[in-house]
């Protein structure tokens, strides 16, 4: 007599959690920003990992620094809205007095004024502006943030001299101790590397990726060379005419046909040979490629 093998059917059993979703550090929608009623960015919808080095890129006239001004209440917008999530809040930027927003979010502007014959250590000292009111005075702790921020950023032996004194990639150093010495969690700045030749660029992103990860730093900027960007970033934001092009990891996101799009260029995307994040080589002009810019 044959026998009919048994087949034995697993019980299920219970369902795996659902994953939690990270929340982001800034959740932007619908947003709209305008100089003299002229649109210059336009119904941008974007979330700003937190924790993550967010790169923004795309041609020149597209809206970068535009959007950097948008998350930094320099700019009111026309539609739409930008929130800052974490620590159990959700709040909407413009709801809140600059002193508190400035103690969750530092802002690096492209080129910030320099008072004159100030020294390293007062102007870095100016960051924990936002942590004093009538009632609270310069004290032990603020002493402590201005240390650390220099020491992490190798600036605390030139502490006595006069920033106009020193060389770009030291100022741009200070610059970044200030941002520091705020104490956020969330730091924009505007195109960091302008201005300084290729050596220091390196220097200020290696100092920028390793707060990054030593602090947990949200950090959030503007650069103009994808290469870069692509290096450095672990989220890159592209935009083109004011309008959102693409986001994600670049080795997700760029590739030449990205590259055309979004900056109307020919391309080989290769591996870097020492990152293997991708790396642009332009092989035509705009106008070789047959796209206007």
């Amino acid at each position: 007599m044959t026998t009919t093998p048994t087949t034995h059917h697993p019980v299920p059993g219970p369902a795996d959690p659902p994953r939690a979703v990270a929340e982001p550090a800034l959740r932007i929608r619908g947003l709209t920003l305008s100089y003299d009623g002229r649109r210059v960015v336009e119904d941008l919808d974007l979330d700003v990992p937190a924790g993550k080095v967010t790169v923004v890129v795309g041609p020149n006239g597209c809206g970068k620094s535009t959007v950097l001004r948008g998350l930094a209440r320099l700019l009111r917008p026309t539609a739409g809205s930008v929130r800052l999530v974490g620590e159990g809040r959700d709040d909407d930027v413009w709801s809140l007095r600059p002193k508190d927003f400035a103690r969750r979010v530092a802002l690096l502007p492209q080129a910030p004024p320099l008072p004159e014959g100030i020294t390293v250590v007062d102007l870095v000292g100016r960051g924990r502006h936002p942590h004093h009111s009538l009632g609270r005075r310069w004290s032990s702790a603020d002493d402590g943030a201005v240390t650390r921020a220099m020491r992490a950023t190798g600036t605390l032996d030139l502490a006595e001299r006069h920033v106009e004194e020193l060389s770009g990639g030291q100022r741009q150093r200070v610059w970044i101790a200030l941002t520091l010495a705020q104490e956020t969690g969330i730091v924009l700045l505007d195109e960091p590397t302008t201005y300084l030749d290729l050596a220091h660029q390196i220097d200020v992103l290696d100092l920028l990726r390793e707060l990054n990860r030593t602090r947990g730093t949200t950090v959030v900027m503007v650069l103009h060379d994808l290469n870069l960007a692509a290096r450095y970033a672990d989220h890159v934001v592209a935009l083109r005419d004011g309008r959102l092009v693409g986001s994600g990891a670049p080795g997700d996101l760029v590739d030449e046909a990205f590259v055309a799009r979004v900056f109307g260029l020919g391309s080989r995307v290769i591996a870097d040979p020492v990152t293997g994040s991708p790396l642009v080589v332009p092989t035509s002009t705009p106008s070789q490629s047959g796209t206007s810019s």
